[in-house]
């Protein structure tokens, strides 16, 4: 009885922290991307100076470790929801790609962070060099690195739903579209990073339906 109980409460507990995590990284993105301007080297003093653009960043860093925490137990929901079924290479590729992505977005968050601690400082200049530099680092870290890992840890998560028919095959092609979309549009479209959140959005809610409406299902 316990065994079955912890098997019902696993994927509940993936489609939870996937819905937190996919409405605390969109909120971070959108206010980000409506704060700081999308090449970094346009207009980066005007939002390092403007008192009230600087505090809708500092808002969304502070979501950041939280929506990282959220991935984090969505990606150990599902892996103990999948159990001695994982296959072992789809598995090494879902976990290094999620962990890789949690790193490089908290390294882009640090960035932008410590672009807006210099800028506190007495006698700075906010778009020197210095803040040129640090503005593409953090949209590098963000659009080029994370959301490409994000696209293979879809592609991975979208292989072992298919295989164990935990994501029906709308999801799964859904998947297979926002992940090309990180890996090759991401970087040159504004705001197509919105992409991995809605992901996260549908397949927990999916994951949370399945188990409410069937809780059979839910192993």
């Amino acid at each position: 009885m316990e065994t079955r109980g912890r098997a019902l409460r696993t994927p509940r507990a993936a489609g939870t922290a996937g819905v937190i995590f996919a409405l605390l990284l969109a909120a971070a993105i959108v206010m980000i991307r409506l704060a700081i301007p999308s090449e970094p080297g346009k207009g980066t003093g005007e939002w390092l100076t403007d008192a009230s653009r600087r505090r809708e960043v500092r808002t969304a860093l502070e979501l950041v470790p939280f929506a990282g925490i959220s991935f984090l137990w969505f990606m150990g929901a599902v892996r103990a929801h999948i159990g001695d079924a994982e296959d072992k290479f789809l598995a090494t590729v879902f976990l290094g790609s999620g962990l890789v992505f949690v790193a490089t977005l908290f390294g882009a968050a640090a960035a932008a962070g410590s672009l807006l601690a210099t800028a506190d400082t007495p006698g700075a200049d906010p778009g020197g060099q210095l803040w040129l530099f640090g503005g593409h680092f953090t949209y590098g870290l963000l659009t080029t690195y994370s959301m490409r890992m994000a696209a293979v840890f879809i592609f991975s998560t979208s292989a072992i739903g298919h295989r164990l028919g935990v994501l029906p095959r709308p999801l799964t092609v859904l998947g297979a579209l926002v992940g090309l979309t990180l890996l090759f549009v991401t970087g040159s479209v504004a705001w197509s990073e919105l992409a991995f959140p809605l992901w996260a959005l549908v397949v927990g809610i999916h994951i949370l339906v399945r188990t409410t409406a069937n809780p059979s299902d839910s192993r």
